[in-house]
């Protein structure tokens, strides 16, 4: 089974390169962030008309997730646990029922800034709520995983430039270390497990020239349950994708599992 996650930063704006990418790459799963679009307005029959089972948690003009599936799903849930009152479209799960059932989490992390300040506390409140959803995956003790943009860079090798990041929300101290809280629960960061060293990066921003000298930073991860780990075969960057037309900021990122 091959799963990728990929910000799309808007559905509209990017539905022609979605649709090449799908048909290029056919991904069994993609979990999509930043759909910007509310459920109703989604393309749905574009993508069931490729094969697709869509799911998605929308929301106008921002953040958004989706979970396009060739495989069938089941136990669909939206939102993430923990704050009734959050309106924010961030978080999509479901069971991929393939040979060995797989929990999906698609996930789109709050990225903080201005910080210190309002959003920062919501990235960090969010990321508490995360650890909790994390701990009650661990405790079903079956495959599963947590996938898309964090908006958090895990260590000084996952940007081109880190001193330049140093007081911004995705590397400050505080974000590394909630990140770090729900890692050291028992996750596999499946990119870290398969690759090591410096210059892999998942996003660049479109301004100053960043993608033609790879001044990048790695923001999107999956994180695997133990059960979901053993079944791990490899996990990349697809970092070409940056250098098409109309692409997004981010490029997707894969995981291979024995599924």
């Amino acid at each position: 089974m091959k799963i990728a996650t990929f910000n799309i930063n808007g559905i509209k704006a990017r539905m022609e390169a979605l649709t090449d990418w799908l048909t290029e790459s056919a991904p069994d799963v993609a979990l999509l962030q930043e759909i910007k679009s509310i459920d109703e307005n989604f393309p749905r029959e574009h993508f069931e008309d490729m094969g697709y089972i869509v799911e998605t948690h929308g929301q106008k003009s921002f953040n958004g997730v989706a979970i396009l599936s060739k495989i069938p799903l089941e136990d669909v849930t939206r939102g993430l646990p923990g704050d009734d009152e959050d309106e924010q479209a961030r978080w999509i799960e479901a069971t991929v029922m393939g040979d060995t059932p797989i929990r999906v989490c698609g996930l789109y992390l709050p990225n903080g800034n201005p910080a210190p300040g309002p959003k920062y506390d919501y990235k960090l409140a969010w990321m508490d709520r995360l650890h909790a959803r994390a701990k009650d995956l661990l405790n079903q003790e079956v495959p599963a995983l947590m996938a898309g943009d964090y908006n958090i860079i895990p260590q000084a090798e996952d940007a081109k430039r880190p001193d330049a990041w140093r007081d911004d929300a995705l590397f400050r101290m505080e974000s590394r270390e909630a990140f770090r809280r729900v890692l050291n629960l028992g996750f596999t960061e499946a990119f870290r497990a398969t690759t090591l060293g410096p210059e892999h990066y998942s996003f660049w921003d479109y301004q100053a020239g960043a993608w033609n000298r790879n001044d990048g930073i790695r923001i999107d991860h999956f994180l695997l349950t133990p059960q979901c780990a053993d079944l791990l075969g490899n996990c990349w960057i697809e970092s070409d994708l940056r250098g098409r037309d109309k692409p997004s900021d981010h490029v997707p990122v894969w995981v291979e599992l024995a599924a």
